[in-house]
């Protein structure tokens, strides 16, 4: 018999060469009907993988990540064999699964794929489903599988094949199609129930531009076709709220060909809405008792060898700036905290001194990939709300909660209510990605999964998520689509204070190094804002927006009057214009609408003759006559629903 450890900490007892479906249909036969995958001590198994030793078992179903990886790498298969039926002469390469769904790269040779193929394609995928032909995986020596693809005469495969050893190769089999594959399979195919293409694009053999051009086939599946049906309705509304749609209608944001490629123009109205978000997180930032500091947009080359930061995005980073005087360097700096760190240098600190806080609205510069930029997400100048705090080791875990506590300050201020943190720390098995001590860092580490246990958050580990010169606390928030963005970052650094040799003088009159917090509740500006617009729809909080109202005479004799009602909004510090166009108003009601300013306040003559005005919401409509103290008071409850003040 075997023992199996089960994830709420259960061990059951079987046979040897159980499987794990033996052990869901144990546990109840609806858990093992939609048990699509499975992990045995850590490491992906099949369903139908013999278990021989005791060991923790845990089952995934396609609500789990695992699952779902599971179902989109066997859905690859299928595409596959689907594609082989129509275009026999093509060679199959690689078919991952990916974040949503998954691809197949393909050489065609002759032939081509389009979207007018599609149909096609997805109907005989949905009939080799039925055949609800079994996974199965075997392994099989290195000499036999060369020959196999050789004698297919597909390059690809024996190219992979030969980049591995014997005994780690293995072929999956399904129906009458077999690939080479590592495993991680659902059952049968039989499961797959709906099955949608969604697109097809060029991609070089192993990303290589020297390489061969193959045809990428982009898919998706679910165990439903109800699913798919949602999955596409959700696609639909991600694209009404694309933030670079929403920019250009609201007039927030623009880019410049004869500027640069990754380079925003900010609008008047865009830029006054990022200076509201930065006043609110410099009055909350003033409360915690930060300074603000300003810092140059370049830097002498071995600022950022010091740092490590050339070593890291040097070759990311654009070509050092020369000056007439021979072997001086500079670079646009990448990140803040190396300039950070020399503020701090400036003057000598004692332990009294600290903590010192200091914040700036830091503008960096990354060299991305033109294919990589999409929109404000992708960017290559991109403006960081950056802090580095510098603090005692005793100061450490007080300092991290209370950034903490900022963060999700300024989360619930803008509506983001859905995240989980992710303790992002090193990959164990690759110790030369980092710089410092191993001490250095598992003090970092236990630092931060102590913050994140005190506070409660719901808080998981991923290994090899750290940044080269610690770990961090990442916030991973979910949109009201559902989509995942990391947002927000805080990062516990021993190394940085070494390499710039950072010291305050102790209680013991001994000179001892400062631990670096560094902390970006937004994280890049520009980011921030493409996810904020997409997360509302461009229905920004109502303390944020760049116009709460709009008002709107029905005539021009009611101008007067108009500014009157404009005058008394503003002295009330709510922002609002008049819209004195020459149009009916219910024309100017719709365009009003549409550029989603949440208040409406419509003047004619009995408003005029009462002193009041009628108020529409946007996206509800009438809600009657107010007096102009009535409306602003309706106006600063809307604010105060969302924003008070830090530390309340």
């Amino acid at each position: 018999m075997i023992k199996i450890t089960l994830p709420d900490g259960s061990v059951k007892e079987f046979e040897v060469n159980s499987t794990a479906m033996d052990v869901a249909k144990s546990i109840s036969e609806g858990l093992a009907r939609n048990v699509i995958s499975a992990s045995f001590n850590g490491k992906t198994v099949e369903t139908t993988t013999p278990l021989t030793t005791d060991g923790s078992l845990v089952l995934y179903t396609f609500n789990d990540d695992e699952g779902k990886n599971a179902f989109w790498h066997s859905s690859a298969h299928v595409l596959a064999q689907a594609i082989l039926d129509f275009y026999p002469n093509s060679k199959l390469t690689i078919g991952p699964a990916i974040e949503s769904g998954f691809y197949y790269d393909v050489d065609f040779g002759e032939d081509s794929i389009s979207e007018k193929d599609f149909e096609k394609i997805e109907k005989k995928f949905l009939e080799r489903a039925r055949e609800k032909a079994e996974f199965k995986l075997r392994s099989i020596s290195k000499a036999d599988a060369l020959s196999y693809y050789k004698e297919q005469g597909n390059q690809y495969k024996v190219e992979l094949i030969e980049g591995l050893e014997d005994g780690e190769i293995t072929f999956c089999d399904h129906s009458d199609f077999t690939d080479l594959c590592r495993g991680g399979h659902i059952p049968n195919t039989g499961i797959i129930k709906a099955i949608k293409i969604m697109s097809v694009a060029g991609a070089y053999w192993r990303g290589d531009e020297k390489n061969n051009q193959l045809t990428r086939v982009y898919g998706i599946s679910f165990p439903k076709q109800k699913q798919l049906k949602e999955y596409l309705e959700l696609l639909e509304e991600a694209k009404k709220r694309d933030h670079r749609k929403l920019g250009k209608e609201l007039e927030l944001f623009t880019f410049s060909q004869r500027v640069g490629q990754g380079l925003p123009l900010w609008l008047p109205k865009g830029a006054a809405l990022r200076n509201r978000l930065e006043d609110f997180l410099k009055k909350a930032q003033k409360k915690a008792g930060y300074e603000m500091v300003m810092t140059p947009h370049i830097g002498q080359k071995e600022l950022y060898v010091t740092s490590g930061h050339y070593a890291k995005y040097g070759e990311d980073s654009f070509q050092p700036i020369t000056t007439p005087k021979q072997d001086e360097e500079f670079l646009l700096k990448p990140m803040n905290c190396p300039h950070h760190c020399e503020v701090y240098n400036h003057k000598p600190y004692s332990y009294k001194d600290l903590p010192k806080r200091f914040a700036e609205f830091g503008t960096v510069y990354r060299y991305e990939q033109s294919g990589e930029l999409h929109g404000l997400t992708r960017v290559r100048g991109f403006t960081q709300d950056d802090a580095h705090i510098f603090c005692t080791p005793d100061q450490l875990d007080e300092e991290f909660k209370n950034v903490i506590d900022l963060v999700l300050y300024v989360f619930g201020s803008l509506g983001f209510e859905k995240f989980t943190a992710q303790v992002s720390i090193r990959d164990m098995a690759n110790p030369d990605k980092y710089i410092g001590s191993v001490d250095n860092w598992e003090k970092a580490e236990q630092a931060i999964i102590n913050a994140a246990k005190d506070k409660g958050l719901d808080y998981v580990i991923e290994e090899g998520e750290a940044a080269f010169y610690g770990p961090k606390l990442d916030f991973m928030v979910k949109d009201a689509l559902g989509r995942k963005w990391q947002l927000g970052t805080i990062q516990v650094d021993y190394n940085l204070p070494e390499r710039f040799d950072l010291n305050y003088k102790g209680a013991d009159n001994q000179l001892h190094r400062p631990v670096m917090i560094h902390r970006a509740p937004f994280g890049s500006m520009e980011r921030f804002i493409a996810v904020l617009l997409e997360h509302t729809g461009g229905n920004f909080p109502l303390w944020l927006t760049p116009e709460q109202v709009i008002i709107l005479p029905i005539s021009e004799k009611y101008q007067n009057y108009s500014e009157k009602v404009l005058d008394l909004l503003e002295n009330s510090e709510i922002r609002a214009l008049i819209d004195d166009r020459n149009e009916k108003t219910g024309r100017k009601i719709r365009d009003a609408e549409v550029s989603k300013i949440p208040f409406m306040v419509i003047v004619g003559e009995n408003e005029q003759k009462d002193g009041t005005v009628s108020v529409r919401k946007h996206g509800e409509g009438d809600l009657g006559v107010f007096t102009i103290e009535e409306f602003t008071s309706l106006i600063n409850k809307e604010v105060s629903k969302t924003l008070v003040p830090f530390g309340k």
